[in-house]
């Protein structure tokens, strides 16, 4: 298994987050989190995100539970759109992430932070 740094883009509300955290740390990795909400990412973060998850639909990342996704009326948004939205609206963006190397996965259930470094994740999964 790796163990070198990895990056979380964390919600420490989010028991699935801190699970995602607890589980790399228990393996020994280096986990650099990135408290997302206060430090939102760029919309060329989002799309570099998707390049290491292998995905070209920026709704694989949106939380559609949210009251700003329905506000914002985002359900029939293009790519554009989305990318905007999460950037402007960090609380759309789903959570963990956990990205290693040129890989990442989103970390739902926690256990998938886990096959990124195994090598059998990668990908954003279901």
């Amino acid at each position: 298994m790796a163990t070198g740094r990895v990056t979380v883009w964390h919600n420490p509300r989010c028991s699935k987050s801190r699970g995602a955290c607890a589980l790399l740390r228990e393996r020994g990795v280096d986990v650099d989190e990135r408290r997302y909400l206060d430090d939102p990412p760029t919309r060329a973060e989002l799309e570099d995100v998707m390049r290491r998850l292998g995905v070209d639909d920026p709704r694989v990342l949106v939380r559609p539970g949210e009251a700003v996704y329905e506000e914002l009326n985002l359900d029939h948004a293009d790519a554009d759109g989305l990318l905007d939205a999460m950037a402007a609206h960090p609380i759309l963006i789903e959570r963990p992430i956990v990205i290693a190397g040129d890989r990442a996965v989103i970390g739902r259930p926690p256990e998938r932070a886990v096959e990124l470094l195994d090598g059998a994740g990668g990908g954003a999964g279901a």
